[in-house]
């Protein structure tokens, strides 16, 4: 499936502060052209830190799910930077522990039907507790959870955000 597609023309639809959404207009190779509505977004990271064997989390509101969920900490990448660099920055935002070794563990597309968000994955090492630094629209508490009782937490319905589940079990299918 290497044949090019081509975008003929794109309307910006809408600009925010988080997200713009575009109606492109793209051409398959055989010539056919097909509308499809984009939200760009520019990236995201998750920080899975472990201390004394239990995971750092995030409870917070989420709006668009009515619901408070336990996730990651997690964070929006900044035009120009270094995922490894913006994942140290939200961990130690969010959680007051910072770390003085990441490493990426994976990367996936939250929903590449519309929206072209990649989210970096990154495991943290090397904890030092410091202070939370929150940003002020930033409502949050820091829970930990034993790793084990974490991944199970995936499959039991505590945990329902995505980036977390796939965090916690690619982090943990390599050990």
């Amino acid at each position: 499936m290497g044949e090019k597609f081509s975008t003929s023309s794109r309307k910006n639809l809408y600009n925010g502060r988080i997200i713009n959404v575009y109606l492109d207009k793209v051409i398959t190779p055989e010539g056919q052209t097909l509308s499809r509505e984009v939200v760009e977004h520019s990236g995201g990271v998750v920080a899975l830190a472990v201390v004394d064997g239990d995971v750092l989390f995030v409870r917070q509101y989420r709006h668009p799910a009515g619901q408070s969920l336990l996730e990651l900490p997690a964070g929006k990448l900044e035009k120009g930077e270094n995922p490894a660099d913006c994942a140290a920055r939200e961990l130690e935002e969010e959680t007051g522990y910072r770390s003085s070794k990441v490493y990426e563990i994976g990367r996936f597309y939250a929903s590449p039907g519309y929206l072209g968000e990649i989210f970096y994955l990154y495991a943290a090492e090397n904890l030092t507790h410091t202070a939370q630094r929150l940003d002020p629209d930033e409502i949050l508490s820091v829970e930990r959870l034993p790793l084990k009782e974490a991944v199970a937490a995936c499959f039991d319905g505590r945990i329902l955000d995505a980036k977390t589940a796939l965090a916690l079990l690619i982090y943990t299918s390599g050990r």
